[in-house]
């Protein structure tokens, strides 16, 4: 496991961080964001989906838990926090297990039916604009926190 911290300043520097993630992208790919509402999860998927050359309006799957964005590589974007205690009927493992990206906001809420590896960004908010930003990377996507500048 390879762990690290950077602080994001305000949005420029949130969308410069999602485009510097979205340089490591590869089929299978799995983000999973953790925060507080307003912590900035899906204002950084919505930079993140950019950086992977998706142009369509990318916003939060709140109410249907899942939206797909189809480029080159398909993006994949849950919001599981309405599944907290539901249990695992939606079938999102053929998302989670598939060539495309998957950003799964709220993922302790369907921590079992993740892979062991995986990268994990656990967004604090520090004030309107600054973020603390715990990053976590296991097995093959420890290479990628190595990568990510501070």
């Amino acid at each position: 496991m390879m762990y690290k911290e950077l602080i994001i300043k305000d949005l420029k520097d949130m969308q410069k961080f999602a485009f510097e993630v979205g340089k490591h992208v590869f089929p299978g790919f799995l983000l999973c964001l953790e925060g507080d509402l307003g912590a900035g999860k899906t204002t950084f998927t919505k930079s993140f989906g950019k950086s992977m050359g998706i142009d369509d309006n990318i916003n939060s799957p709140t109410f249907t838990i899942l939206k797909v964005y189809e480029g080159d590589l398909d993006l994949y974007h849950m919001d599981v926090y309405r599944l907290n205690g539901i249990g695992s009927d939606y079938d999102l493992e053929e998302y989670i297990y598939s060539e495309g990206v998957c950003v799964v906001e709220w993922y302790k809420n369907i921590i079992n039916s993740l892979p062991d590896e995986k990268l994990v960004f656990e967004i604090e908010i520090i004030d309107k604009d600054k973020r603390l930003i715990k990053i976590e990377g296991v097995g093959i996507y420890e290479e990628i926190v190595k990568k990510i500048s501070n």
